[in-house]
């Protein structure tokens, strides 16, 4: 069987932790920053934690990260 390619654009925007969670970067947080409140614009700077069903779909696009 052929080697899987891995996907180069889902590789450069996902971390995939020790125990195989997918982290993600918030999305909203390049331009019109202005009507956004100090308190959504902190939250969205953090990594979060991709839900299972969604993590299951990445990890198909990165089988060897």
């Amino acid at each position: 069987m052929p080697k899987l390619k891995t996907h180069r654009g889902a590789k450069k925007r996902i971390k995939v932790t020790a125990t195989g969670k997918v982290l993600m970067k918030k999305a909203g947080l390049r331009h019109i920053l202005t009507k956004q409140s100090s308190k959504k614009k902190r939250q969205k700077g953090k990594l979060f934690i991709l839900s299972k069903a969604d993590a299951k779909m990445i990890k198909k696009l990165v089988p060897n990260y």
